[in-house]
């Protein structure tokens, strides 16, 4: 119950254009509505940094994913097949009919879908969320809702505490604006895995062989979970939770006792658990589908930060 409450209180502050605090299986992410421009420049000021560095946006299914991005390239599909759910971040064209304002992202949006169940709850309800680590920018990251409470404090409506989360890996950032899968920053997934994938991957040490300037400014933060959708790296943190309070998931089995198996477009419902409320603001949430008008439905728009 403590848990679907919490759910119904972190949805209405997002639909109110609120900030929520929520655990991901990186570290605690501060998140709220991608397409709510206010909301979003909220979220930046809360974190004291600035429209330069735009947060990425997490999705609870692959095709909301897709409705967020013009082209997948060559190889999205199978990246998204073979490490989706989990801690990849792609970073893509952004689809130009969709009417949001993350900062200054040059065109591309950096996307991805966490393995995390409450989280994937969330997102399910809300629909796209912009996210961004839950800390003071240049500060380490929240791996509990107390962590990110104490240094987010008021300017957050809902502290979601799924307990302690994240090992201090960061998500993986694959660029693929280009002809070629660029790495932007090594983490949780592998690069030998992706090449596996991919075949070719372009890395900053082979521009540097060629003689080439990549172009992309290195974040002096290197704060976790903060991949912006422009071609410019960082760092963020992706790991599972470590006391099962709020259980991660996986792609070859569903919520165990609390649901159906779960499939990369439709996440099981999830019983009640160990989800509580450090804090919220406003009345449960409406019992409305999570996208409304402005947001891409779970399909590819007709024309549409991994």
């Amino acid at each position: 119950m403590e848990r679907t409450r919490g759910i119904a209180e972190a949805v209405s502050a997002v639909r109110r254009g609120e900030l929520v605090v929520l655990p991901t299986d990186t570290v605690y992410g501060v998140g709220t509505d991608a397409f709510t421009p206010p909301a979003v420049a909220a979220l930046l000021k809360a974190k004291g940094r600035g429209r330069e560095m735009p947060p990425p946006v997490l999705v609870g299914s692959v095709r909301a994913a897709t409705a967020l991005i013009e082209d997948l390239g060559p190889y999205g599909q199978d990246l998204i097949d073979e490490f989706w759910p989990g801690g990849l971040t792609l970073v893509c064209r952004a689809n130009r009919s969709l009417m949001w304002d993350l900062g200054e992202t040059k065109g591309t949006v950096a996307v991805r879908m966490p393995m995390h169940e409450l989280a994937v709850e969330v997102l399910k309800e809300t629909g796209p969320l912009a996210v961004s680590s839950a800390n003071l920018s240049g500060s380490p990251a929240a791996r509990t809702a107390a962590e990110a409470e104490e240094m987010l404090g008021d300017s957050v409506s809902v502290y979601l505490d799924g307990g302690t989360t994240g090992h201090g890996d960061a998500s993986t950032i694959i660029d693929l604006t280009g002809p070629v899968p660029r790495l932007l920053r090594a983490g949780a997934v592998p690069v030998e895995k992706i090449r596996a994938v991919v075949g070719i991957l372009l890395t900053d040490d082979e521009d540097d062989k060629d003689g080439k300037d990549s172009g992309d400014g290195e974040d002096a933060e290197a704060e976790p979970d903060t991949p912006p959708p422009s071609l410019t790296k960082e760092t963020s943190p992706n790991a599972r939770d470590e006391d099962g309070a709020a259980p991660s998931l996986t792609k070859d089995s569903g919520a165990g006792e609390q649901g159906p198996p779960l499939t990369k477009d439709e996440p099981a419902e999830v019983g009640d658990g160990p989800a509580d409320v450090s804090k919220a603001a406003g009345p449960s949430a409406p019992d409305a589908p999570a996208d409304d008008a402005k947001k891409p439905s779970d399909t590819p728009a007709a024309d549409d930060k991994g």
